[in-house]
């Protein structure tokens, strides 16, 4: 087996998509790991302009002068990966289900990045799903890739604390950065043999479903600490959200305001500078919120300019 000194030895095909995935990318190359070639989902149309946008970790690739490879289904192209010459594929937040042909053609091996503690929270959404749930932590597991999803045998686990007022976006953050950690420390001495896997034990096996757009809309049927940990897990994107009078309202934050039960489940307690809306244990805030065609204020703002009366339902 070929013994690597030093990173520099190391040739990665890299594959991953969004901005967590884009820090791990920074994170191996400012490392001194020889990226050849980074695998990253098709360009996007953002923004109520639509303009067509890279993602995270092209840009990074771009910057770096690294080839870039977008198929469309990898899985039917993948033919550019065999005049790479790599000796290992990394896999952060990918999003496509990397067929066997593939990772064969590693000369060492394939590991994943996944975002949870294996074998909780396998599947597509682990992060907003450990929200959601209420978990108090969470972590980072480097695994080998098989074609069963994230089923491979674990390497080495990071944990992080999910803080109360994280929500998706600064819980990935905190991910990324403990995802570069623990790649930078382990990578090397996974390419010469020296870190054994453990199985994962499938008793223990929980699933964490795609987020998908029925998944946005959130439930006045919720505990209020359910539908806080749902704002939570949903923010800043894709956002969950109500309607008010016919008319969507995005909610980035909300929290808890008070045990009472004063109204209908879904009215609208009044109060001049605090959106309030009651639930079955109890009264919640809407601290953070988007309504239709308007830009995201805070709830005060949004109240002064938005007209209450007594037994308005949110649905």
């Amino acid at each position: 087996m070929k013994r690597f000194l030093k990173e520099t030895d190391v040739k990665i095909l890299y594959m991953g998509t969004p901005e967590m995935s884009a820090t791990v990318l920074s994170a191996l190359i400012e490392s001194g790991f020889d990226v050849v070639g980074v695998v990253c989902q098709e360009d996007k149309e953002v923004g109520r302009k639509r303009i067509l946008t890279p993602p995270p970790t092209k840009i990074v690739a771009m910057e770096h002068n690294i080839p870039v490879f977008q198929p469309h289904r990898i899985r039917e192209d993948y033919s550019f990966a065999r005049e790479l010459n790599f000796d290992v594929i990394v896999t952060m937040a990918y999003g496509q289900i990397i067929p066997s042909g593939l990772l064969s053609l590693s000369k060492i091996g394939n590991v994943n990045l996944h975002g949870s503690i294996l074998p909780k929270y396998r599947g597509a959404a682990p992060i907003q799903r450990a929200i959601i749930d209420g978990e108090k932590e969470t972590g980072i597991t480097l695994m080998e890739m098989v074609e069963a999803m994230d089923a491979g045998d674990m390497y080495d686990i990071k944990k992080v604390t999910i803080e109360d007022d994280d929500n998706y976006t600064t819980l990935s953050s905190k991910m990324a950065k403990a995802a570069s950690e623990l790649i930078c420390k382990d990578l090397l001495a996974y390419c010469n043999g020296e870190i054994k896997g453990i199985k994962q034990d499938e008793n223990q096996v929980t699933i964490a479903k795609k987020i998908k757009p029925e998944t946005e809309k959130l439930s006045l049927g919720y505990s209020c600490k359910d539908f806080v940990n749902m704002v939570r897990g949903l923010s800043e994107t894709p956002g969950g959200y109500l309607f008010i009078e016919g008319k969507k309202l995005k909610v980035y934050s909300a929290k808890i305001y008070s045990d009472q039960k004063i109204s209908e489940v879904g009215c609208v307690v009044p109060d001049k500078k605090k959106l309030l809306i009651q639930l079955s244990d109890g009264i919640v805030r809407l601290t953070s919120i988007q309504a239709e065609g308007k830009k995201r204020m805070d709830d005060t703002s949004f109240l002064q300019g938005f007209h209450l009366y007594e037994g308005i339902k949110m649905e």
